[in-house]
């Protein structure tokens, strides 16, 4: 009998998904509804700013033609999920559709994070996140001029490129002491700094958007800082973070996580054993995580749920990351502290250009984690490493 999984969204992760389930479903039991919100297929959000540099929409679409062209599945674009009954087991549609499920896949996502600044609705105000957005951008940006944009990590600075893509003179206003610091350290953030100024990149640390200023023509015209510098600006980009879509949890009655997300256990399954949720708008045990990578480890799991096959429980400690950012190679590896008492700092370092330092356990000497910036040695060699003693040759290894 054939069974409908109904997926909510379709980025990067329920797509993920919906490939997993397609490779692992060879009885061919299941049929799958997508309910897109946004009019395009999934494509690649981390490459967005690939979009500006000449890429088209149809070059960065995940969804080829044997997903789309397979009776088996339904992609339903521009047409989000509203509500859910979960006793009938039916979802309502934007365009007021009803469609049973005999299982539910959450992965609404995120929304980017705006500020409560003053001004921060003024023309020439954006948000990065969608090919939309990027349409509006791009029709906004004067070449020549100066933008500012709200936010120094990861997206920020995707942000900032997109902005430099376009011509324009990018300002970085970032609260944190450093560019990335949820994810980098200082000497880490060094390195990315000098090569991000080096490609026209004005930054500004530690300090925050006090006010977006409006010219006499009611659009932005200026950003003025807590510190009280004034940036002149004639676009505003915020990227200062996202927030989980978990609208849909209120709908259906389930928990939400303490700082927000769809409530899951380590296999995303919510307080329904026929719904799950992954991705940005899961809370694995309590925690969001808002890299493409956890919400893939996330999807591969529930699709061999639904196939009947041994799942493996998503485990969020290890925030391994490789990232290549404005041209600079950036990986984060293995856990940040020890189970077993505290972690000893070892830091190597050449030049200006290349940082590596790792964590060591204070008692027994293994390799735990470490943070690499530059044109260092290679992620896959030394994170085989954790859990055992580095060898006498690891600051070649990490700086050959």
């Amino acid at each position: 009998m054939t069974r409908t999984l109904l997926v909510a969204g379709h980025g990067m992760v329920g797509h993920r998904l919906v490939d997993q389930l397609r490779a692992l479903d060879t009885d061919r039991t299941w049929r799958i509804v997508i309910a897109a919100e946004e009019h395009y297929p999934a494509y690649d959000r981390v490459g967005l700013s690939s979009y500006l540099d000449g890429k088209s929409k149809s070059d960065l679409t995940l969804a080829g033609a044997d997903l789309l062209n397979d009776p088996r599945v339904d992609l339903l674009l521009g047409c989000p999920v509203v509500s859910v009954d979960r006793a009938a087991r039916s979802a309502r549609t934007a365009h007021d559709d009803r469609i049973p499920y005999d299982a539910l896949v959450l992965a609404t996502g995120s929304r980017p994070f705006v500020p409560p600044v003053p001004g921060r609705d003024l023309s020439g105000c954006f948000v990065y996140r969608t090919f939309d957005d990027l349409d509006a951008l791009r029709a906004a940006a004067r070449p020549g001029r100066p933008g500012v944009v709200v936010g120094g990590g990861l997206l920020g600075l995707e942000a900032a490129n997109a902005l430099r893509l376009l011509g324009m003179r990018p300002h970085v206003v970032e609260t944190g002491p450093h560019l990335m610091p949820a994810q980098l350290d200082a000497g880490a953030a060094r390195v990315l700094l000098r090569h991000v100024t080096r490609l026209g990149l004005r930054v500004h640390c530690g300090t925050a958007t006090a006010s977006i200023d409006a010219g006499a023509d009611g659009k932005v015209r200026a950003v003025t800082l807590s510190d009280g510098t004034v940036l002149e600006a004639d676009v505003v980009l915020f990227a200062a973070g996202i927030r989980p879509r978990d609208e849909l949890a209120g709908t259906m009655d389930l928990e939400r996580g303490e700082r927000g997300g769809i409530a899951v256990d380590d296999l995303c399954h919510t307080g329904d054993e026929r719904v799950w949720a992954i991705g940005e708008c899961a809370a694995v045990n309590g925690r969001c995580h808002g890299l493409v990578a956890p919400g893939y480890r996330m999807a591969d799991s529930v699709a061999r749920q639904l196939t009947g096959q041994t799942p493996e429980p998503f485990d969020g400690t290890d925030a391994s990351t490789t990232l290549k950012l404005l041209g600079v190679e950036i990986a984060t590896f293995g856990t940040t502290g020890p189970d077993d008492g505290p972690a000893v700092e070892a830091v190597f370092a050449e030049g200006s250009d290349r940082y590596a330092k790792i964590l060591l356990s204070r008692h027994s000497g293994d390799l735990l984690g470490g943070i690499l910036a530059g044109d260092t040695g290679s992620l896959t060699t030394v994170r085989s490493l954790i859990g055992r003693r580095p060898p006498a040759d690891l600051e070649q290894l990490l700086l050959p």
